[in-house]
């Protein structure tokens, strides 16, 4: 039950509506047992002494009793669905605000389909408990306890048989319930592995095609929904166990009240009328008793839908803002992005050795250094420091002499954008994917939909031409008069624009579910435009080329020194290319920095850079045709 309470503080912000609602709940069922009351006094009076007008006045009452309980039952579906489905989306925004503010590595650990079937099917179910399951889970033993009054007034031993059938209907449940909550659990862990399944069978399809292994997912899939069945299987027995009890039990009572019943009309210590209302409150004592079963297994889903949330509710923010608050609305251009990193050591959760340690690297502002290592070195782990995706475990990174974790997390990510090697694209427009960055450089709102310019990035008032790879920006991309020149200003230098304009829609292009509609190269330079879109005085870019040809990350190259030549930027590499255009190389080698230099000092003095960079030959040759 912990896990339901830990829901109260949303229900007493609306108890008083709540508690009315159960109220009506009780009430319409509650009410309802005044008519078998009503019909065993209508049997031993006015039946009984041929009084027909006497009748009139309890017919009236029983009509005005069965209106009332279907006012009861409209008013209560009209109040409740708006309170629980408002708990149902406010839940699973928080659930969702959880998930963007833990640690990546965090999303790490957990499979997608975990999450989701949590954030979707969880909170659904926990919805319908709120909504009907935990009313009738109060209100059922009420009744049945109210219905069990009742018929010990009507006579003694009409009690002692209540309570002689309560005693098994409890014991059964207790026995059962274990096995069900454990059945439950399992299940439902089950559905978001199956959900997992699907949504890597469907982002995989291309591989599972390309290898002809569609027969191997179809057996895994197989082998999941057949422990699914299994799990479902238990429940559906130990459900109708329970469910056999609920409805045996008051069938073997109302057997024993009508012999009982019998026996006292023939001798004369009952009436009729009382062995008749006894009958007709322990037949419609029947259903609360039947709705136990099904009432108890909603329970149980229910605190396994709720146990499943908090999980996810009390994952720590390991990456979290100070107590302090350095500036309200940062603007990166008020940074001079001097970055340095002093003695840091990161490892992964449950590591035993450190993947990068004790890394000393001082990057000057506006200077472009090239970070090469062999793969597994932790190139992108150290890449992820600087945006604080990840935490040092050991030493300082500072920007501008202010250690990173004395940065508001949204204000250091204004001012560091990153670019990744593997890009995500979400299923929008091209516009929207490229806007995504303005907010996050500079805090500035995304430009709006339908605002294009044709299809073309030329305006009145703020241009982005390519000529020979040479990007100019006149008059600046920021024209509110066209909030789709920053857009186009950020596709040129991405070397995007070309394409963009190709494509059936130009910037109001749907991309597809991960961008998948367009090539390699193409979503990571949209996804670099992303990056670079706000001009950001911290660049961080993890090979974000790597889907492209030699030239054309030659002239993105370009592009970037001459529009964000002002920028500290921080580049992954593989190429000679990419390392020949930065100001300074630094070798990362065993999780250490062992050299840096420019590129040629590297390939002059540097054994092990020379076999990264493809032997000496060969890198100096490529240099030299990416000088020309």
């Amino acid at each position: 039950m912990r896990s339901l309470w830990r829901f109260w503080p949303d229900v007493r912000a609306r108890l008083g509506v709540y508690l009315f609602i159960f109220v009506l709940t009780l009430g319409s069922m509650g009410i309802a047992l005044l008519v078998p009351m009503i019909t065993g006094w209508i049997v031993d009076g006015p039946i009984a002494r041929g009084d027909f007008a006497g009748m009139l006045a309890p017919l009236a009452l029983i009509l005005l009793i069965g209106i009332a309980e279907a006012a009861a039952v409209w008013l209560r579906r009209r109040l409740i669905a708006p309170i629980t489905s408002r708990w149902e989306v406010l839940w699973r925004e928080r659930l969702y605000d959880r998930l963007q503010y833990v640690a990546v590595g965090v999303h790490d650990a957990w499979p997608a389909g975990q999450l989701l079937s949590r954030a979707v099917n969880d909170l659904s179910q926990l919805r319908r408990f709120f909504a009907f399951g935990l009313q009738f889970l109060i209100a059922s033993p009420l009744i049945v306890l109210g219905g069990g009054i009742i018929l010990a007034s009507l006579h003694p031993y009409f009690g002692i048989i209540a309570i002689a059938a309560a005693v098994p209907t409890v014991t059964a449940i207790a026995v059962l319930e274990r096995r069900y909550r454990l059945a439950s659990r399992s299940a439902q862990d089950t559905m978001g592995e199956i959900a997992t399944d699907v949504e890597e069978a469907v982002q995989g399809i291309r591989i599972l095609k390309a290898f002809g292994r569609s027969p191997w997912a179809a057996k895994r899939f197989h082998v999941l929904s057949e422990r699914l069945r299994g799990f479902e299987l238990t429940k559906a027995y130990v459900d109708s166990w329970m469910f056999g009890a609920a409805i045996m039990i008051p069938v073997l009572a109302l057997t024993a009240i009508l012999a009982v019943g019998t026996w006292g009309v023939i001798g004369g210590w009952m009436t009729v009328g009382q062995v008749i209302a006894a009958l007709t409150v322990t037949m419609f004592l029947r259903m609360p008793i039947e709705m136990v079963g099904f009432l108890l297994a909603d329970f149980l889903m229910s605190v396994t839908a709720a146990n499943r949330y908090w999980e996810v509710m009390d994952l720590p923010f390991d990456i979290t803002d100070p107590d302090g608050e350095i500036s309200e609305d940062p603007r990166p251009y008020s940074y001079a992005g001097h970055i340095r990193f002093d003695a840091v050591e990161y490892r992964f959760a449950d590591a035993e050795e450190p993947i990068l340690t004790h890394i000393d690297l001082n990057i000057a502002p506006g200077e472009t250094l090239a970070l090469v290592g062999a793969t597994g070195t932790g190139k992108t782990a150290l890449a992820a420091l600087l945006p604080r995706l990840q935490d040092v475990t050991a030493g300082s990174i500072t920007l501008d002499g202010t250690d990173l974790r004395d940065y508001r997390i949204n204000e250091l990510r204004r001012i560091v954008s990153v670019a990744f090697e593997d890009p995500v694209l979400f299923s929008t427009t091209v516009r929207e994917n490229v806007a995504m960055g303005l907010k996050h450089a500079d805090g500035r709102a995304l430009p709006a939909a339908g605002t294009a310019t044709s299809g073309t990035a030329t305006s009145t008032s703020g241009t982005a031409t390519s000529t020979s790879g040479t990007v100019t920006s006149t008059s600046g991309a920021g024209d509110a008069h066209d909030p789709d020149a920053e857009v186009w200003d950020a596709l040129e230098i991405a070397a995007a624009a070309d394409f963009v304009r190709r494509l059936p829609d130009g910037l109001d292009t749907e991309v597809g579910e991960q961008g998948l509609s367009l090539s390699g190269g193409q979503r990571q330079r949209l996804a670099l435009a992303r990056a670079v879109i706000g001009k950001p005085r911290v660049l961080v870019l993890d090979d974000p080329l790597s889907a492209v040809d030699v030239d054309t990350e030659d002239r993105v190259q370009t592009a970037l020194r001459q529009v964000l030549g002002d920028s500290t930027t921080l580049v992954i590499a593989h190429r000679p290319s990419t390392a020949a255009l930065a100001d300074r190389v630094a070798v990362l080698e065993g999780g250490r920095i062992t050299d840096t230099g420019t590129h040629d000092e590297l390939l002059a003095r540097n054994r092990h850079y020379r076999d990264l960079m493809g032997a000496s030959s060969h890198a100096a040759a490529e240099t030299e045709e990416v000088r020309r």
